[in-house]
């Protein structure tokens, strides 16, 4: 099955327990770059105790999760991981951190159609700013080559400003820096 028919599945039980919830991470950065495969699925989720609560009974039998980790999750503004049991896909539910910079990137999500679904993922923008985030603490390349990806893809209509406010708000003014430059050479040779 697909990673689409995986997505799909999760999004119901969400909608069900009326979580709200953004697809991010590299079904994001596809749908608004290069495409690329990968194992599993990020979905960045806004929850109240109850919903939590809730999706945790709604993933029961057809998911794994471990229930003690969800709940500090949410607390702690971490994530935790469900299972597919049928599909054998593996999503990461990050709950929204409590930061400015986080709560305009829930409020500016994009409603899309991609890979057959309607979706809400993350903007241009902020799929740049979370990959190159993410860069930052893991030192994944992959995380930096999708973020010059979207850069490209979406050149003409970056809000620039904006990234480069919110770059130094966390601390990545240099690497938006040279993903900005690496992609105008690309766009603009």
């Amino acid at each position: 099955m697909s990673r689409s028919d995986a997505l799909a599945r999760l999004l119901e039980r969400l909608d069900a327990c009326g979580i709200p919830r953004m697809v991010v991470g590299s079904f994001a950065s596809t749908a608004l770059g290069e495409y690329r495969t990968s194992a599993d699925l990020d979905i960045v989720i806004d929850p109240t105790l109850q919903q939590l609560k809730r999706l945790l009974e709604a993933l029961q039998p057809e998911y794994y999760v471990d229930v003690g980790t969800a709940l500090q999750a949410l607390e702690s503004h971490g994530m935790f991981n469900v299972i597919d049991l049928k599909l054998g896909w593996k999503t990461d539910l990050i709950v929204r951190k409590d930061r400015p910079y986080s709560e305009l990137e829930f409020r500016r999500r994009l409603r899309i159609e991609h890979e057959g679904l309607s979706v809400e993922i993350s903007s241009a923008e902020d799929t740049i700013l979370s990959k190159l985030e993410w860069n930052k603490l893991s030192g994944s390349l992959l995380q930096r080559r999708d973020a010059v990806s979207v850069a490209v893809a979406q050149w003409k209509s970056l809000d620039l400003p904006y990234l480069r406010r919110w770059a130094l708000s966390l601390g990545i003014v240099e690497s938006v820096d040279e993903v900005l430059e690496q992609a105008r050479r690309i766009v603009e040779p």
